[in-house]
């Protein structure tokens, strides 16, 4: 067995899913039928949080052969090397059936292979019944921006909070932590690989540590880190804000090696609508989250996800968010457009808000999110920043390399440049540009 080197000339195909909108869950849908008007012959293991939530919905579609669950996904190797030692199928009726790994099945999954008969009758996947263990059931993750420039280590996954918008507590269960040892093992190893910058991600790592025994904490989890590892720089994905505290942000002022870096989604400025989501906070709480970045580290990068067109969100509400956004000093904004996820609370809500008025919000939000991003650029002129290097594309600016500074500004270098190491640049702006 050996890797491809494009799709096309696969024989096996695995397809990581995402279901946080409907327009993941369309484009995976997509990625499915062009692998499969592509290459016919090709086998489809799809994966993943739609995979998840709609096994059957997934099996329907043509040239997947197998669907598997977040909850089975250490068994895909083991199906690969199955699937690559049976005999190679002659054409598109000699598919092995789909057949969903649901979390309560007590059937191998190998005992489906090479069988021609339909896939088993599944039953509704419900929130309750997902994830009844407790181990960290996925491996870390290397992966990103850069071509493995900057590696993502995975070392929290699940939710227990229960947003009404969310479906990620049904896909991807309780919060559960990979333990400490073994994250201090995997960053001395990747720092001895010679990557510079480690990026730590998860659903929510504010919760890491809270399911150990003994509970340990995320910001112990950083010390230790700075402490056991030579790592260069070390970033956080995104935290929750009640989980931004005074100790975490003098923690990350206190040394270079931490990316001045924070994302923390904020969902709406209006308080009527943060309640109906179940968020445990209200825009003055943030708005002081934010205060104590703001206090420490000046030129931090500060990010946020909004949510556009919540079910009954007003008017009223959406200016009380572009307002909120306004008089903060945010570096950029990732807005999305409001999905009805199904089985979450927000789903059967009244008043869900019109499409057309949904993509109006969303674009407002978006320019205002531009503007933000546009001051900060503008802020750093002048500045000398160290950037990390990243994965050159010729085809776009064939007269420099990509890099990335602490706090998350996307420059380019002058020159041809190898990735994974540092610079130092004055921060200009293009001419042209803002």
């Amino acid at each position: 067995m050996r890797s491809a080197s494009e799709a096309a000339a696969a024989d096996i195909v695995v397809l990581n899913t995402c279901t946080v909108t409907a327009s993941a869950d369309a484009q995976a849908r997509d990625a499915i039928r062009k692998l499969h008007a592509a290459n016919p012959a090709v086998r489809v293991i799809v994966t993943g949080c739609y995979a998840q939530r709609a096994p059957e919905e997934l099996s329907a579609l043509p040239g997947v052969s197998w669907v598997v669950g977040n909850s089975h996904k250490p068994e895909i190797p083991a199906l690969v090397e199955s699937l690559s030692s049976a005999a190679p199928a002659a054409s598109a009726n000699d598919f092995f059936p789909a057949a969903a790994l649901h979390p309560d099945s007590t059937v191998p999954f190998h005992s489906f292979v090479g069988t021609q008969h339909s896939a088993p009758q599944l039953g509704k996947i419900l929130a309750g019944n997902i994830f009844d263990r407790t181990e960290f059931l996925s491996a870390p993750v290397l992966g990103g921006e850069g071509n493995h420039t900057r590696p993502t280590l995975k070392i929290q996954d699940g939710c227990n909070s229960r947003c009404s918008f969310c479906v990620i507590p049904f896909v991807r269960g309780k919060s559960r932590s990979l333990a400490p040892e073994t994250v201090i093992l995997e960053i001395q190893r990747l720092s001895k690989t010679g990557y510079r910058e480690i990026v730590l991600s998860g659903i929510n790592l504010g919760m890491y540590g809270r399911d150990l025994v003994p509970r340990f904490e995320f910001e112990d989890l950083i010390r230790r880190i700075l402490d056991e590892t030579a790592v260069e720089r070390l970033r956080i994905s995104s935290i929750e804000p009640l989980d931004v505290t005074r100790d975490l942000v003098e923690l990350f002022a206190g040394t270079e090696r931490i990316a001045q870096h924070f994302h923390m989604p904020l969902q709406s400025g209006s308080d009527r609508i943060l309640a109906a989501m179940h968020r445990w906070y209200r825009a003055e709480h943030y708005a002081r989250r934010l205060g104590l970045i703001r206090e420490d580290l000046p030129h931090a990068a500060i990010g946020a996800d909004v949510i556009a067109g919540f079910p009954g969100e007003t008017e009223d509400d959406h200016t009380a968010t572009l307002a909120f956004i306004e008089s903060l000093p945010f570096t950029y904004l990732h807005v999305f457009s409001y999905s009805k996820r199904p089985g979450t609370a927000a789903a059967s809500l009244p008043n869900q808000v019109p499409g057309a008025t949904i993509k109006r919000r969303a674009r407002e939000l978006r320019a205002v999110g531009e503007k933000k991003a546009a001051a900060f650029r503008r802020s750093q002129i002048g500045r000398t920043l160290r950037v990390l290097t990243l994965h050159r594309d010729e085809h776009k600016d064939p007269g420099s390399t990509p890099a990335l500074s602490s706090n998350y500004l996307h420059v380019r270098v002058p020159g041809f440049l190898a990735s994974n190491l540092w610079q130092e640049v004055v921060l200009q702006i293009k001419k042209g540009t803002t």
